[in-house]
């Protein structure tokens, strides 16, 4: 062994093992992430997994991730307003499926199954991320992913694999490094691991540096105008006069962006709650601003009707003064966006500079729809959103991720959050924060250019590799063959 089990067995060593993870999954994890922290956070409880009973794992690892994602605690229930008991399942759950995960390579590692080891702790944690991914109303929200939305080379592996390979090679490194810090094996076998993962890391990242170099030349573009208010009283309005009275103060934002230069103004999710009577005059005020200006903007609006339901749609206003489009948001938030109607429709719109797609905000949480406008054959999705604050820079970025993913420009207008436009290598053309101005603006030219990926054509591919590995892996862990090592190495 590379250190004494003595280090990493009894008391001492699984408190500091709890106190360091907590400390790395707070700070590497949850809406304000430090990219390079997540990929040290598990390794001290991978370190004593394998010289302490399993009781003491799995209660150093539940409670690591536990006191870890306290860092989302307060935005969950103060800003978004999620109750009490909701907020300690979105953390106990994730904390169960590290702890048993934890478990699982604890077994292995006790075996002296080494390379399984290193590679079913990313393998399960993926699964858990993937199955939750199909059934949860919040679709990939939380995925680890997410935390490395700084770290741009390795972004560019979620154009191959979607965001299941970053999440994989999160934790393969902290799996390897444990297992070859802590584990018993001999010198070949650690040997042959340290060679493979620095194979696939190394590749990883060297694919990441080349596609972001190698961007292609910009043709087509287009300039995009977008702007928001975060004055309480533009958040909120309180009558139809008041949301009427908003919506001119829009306009005339939209009007200014086009004199300046957008070709297509994007405006926030829920911006008025408009019913058919209001909505025919405040249709007509955008007409004449797109005609006058020869701009096109899209409006996010709350549109309840008599027969059919309450909306939460984009309208998009066009040259020579029409509604060119009209998109209607298909994930709902849960508990604030129960009582809307579902759409089922995309918007896809061929444009001269090229193909623009609609979704409103927490559609791109979900990866199919963002799929399916990349085999549209997108260039720029336009995006209204409305955010949470604190919240702001994690959704924004989430949404950044679709573009890597599926090959497209995004632009993103949120009222409470970060207004952003992207390339389809998830740089950053251009931001703004949403509360820097009584109506904060930004102005910024985007390729308009579909980069057809590998993920986009095969979908999740990868996660499901890792699903198939994990059960295998999960079989051979608990059947009588394989390689064992005495039990006194590790007593």
């Amino acid at each position: 062994m590379n250190a004494k089990p003595e280090i990493f067995r009894g008391p001492a060593a699984a408190a500091a093992a709890l106190l360091l993870s907590a400390v790395g999954l707070y700070f590497g994890t949850g809406i304000h992430p430090i990219w390079w922290v997540t990929w040290l956070a598990p390794i001290p409880v991978l370190l004593i997994a394998a010289h302490n009973s399993r009781l003491i794992v799995f209660l150093v690892a539940f409670f690591s991730w536990a006191i870890g994602g306290l860092n989302s605690w307060h935005a969950m229930r103060y800003a978004i307003g999620i109750p009490a008991i909701v907020c300690a399942e979105i953390l106990v759950f994730p904390a169960l499926a590290f702890a048993l995960i934890t478990l699982l390579f604890r077994r292995l590692v006790r075996r002296g199954a080494l390379l399984q080891a290193a590679l079913a702790f990313p393998w399960a944690w993926v699964t858990v991320e993937y199955l939750t991914s199909l059934i949860s109303p919040h679709g990939t929200y939380g995925n680890l992913a997410y935390s490395q939305m700084d770290c741009l080379p390795i972004l560019q592996f979620a154009s191959i694999t979607g965001i299941w390979g970053i999440s994989d090679c999160l934790w393969s490194f902290c799996a390897t490094a444990a297992v070859l810090i802590a584990g018993s094996g001999s010198k070949g076998q650690k040997r042959a691991l340290a060679i493979g993962m620095s194979t696939y890391l190394g590749l990883v990242f060297g694919l990441g540096y080349w596609r972001v170099r190698a961007t292609p030349a910009n043709g087509a573009s287009v300039t995009v105008g977008l702007v928001a208010s975060d004055l309480p009283q533009n958040i909120f309005a309180e009558t139809p006069a008041d949301e009427v009275a908003l919506l001119r103060q829009y306009s005339e934002q939209a009007q200014s962006l086009a004199s300046r230069g957008a070709q297509v103004v994007v405006i926030p999710e829920k911006t008025g709650i408009l019913p058919d009577a209001s909505l025919r005059d405040v249709d007509a005020m955008f007409e004449a601003v797109a005609a006058r200006s020869n701009v096109q903007i899209i409006v996010g609006v709350v549109h309840p009707t008599a027969n059919d339901g309450k909306w939460n749609e984009a309208r998009m206003y066009s040259p020579p003064g029409v509604v060119e489009a009209i998109y209607e948001k298909h994930h709902m938030l849960p508990l604030y966006e129960s009582s809307f109607t579902i759409g089922t429709a995309r918007t896809v719109l061929r444009e001269p500079s090229g193909v623009w797609g609609i979704q409103i905000c927490k559609d791109m949480d979900f990866q199919k729809l963002s799929r399916q406008y990349g085999g549209d054959g997108v260039g720029l999705l336009l995006v209204p959103a409305w955010d949470f604050t604190e919240d702001g820079w994690l959704h924004g970025r989430m949404a950044i991720l679709r573009g890597v993913e599926d090959g497209y420009s995004i632009a993103r207008a949120p009222k409470q959050g970060i207004m952003a436009v992207t390339d389809d290598r998830g740089r950053v053309i251009a931001e703004q924060v949403t509360n820097s101005a009584p109506f904060a603006t930004l102005l910024a030219t985007v390729p308009v250019r579909h980069d057809a990926t590998f993920y986009g054509r095969l979908g999740d591919w990868f996660a499901w590799v890792c699903v198939a590995g994990f059960v295998f892996v999960l079989f051979s862990a608990f059947t009588s063959g394989g390689e064992r090592q005495s039990p006194a190495r590790y007593s």
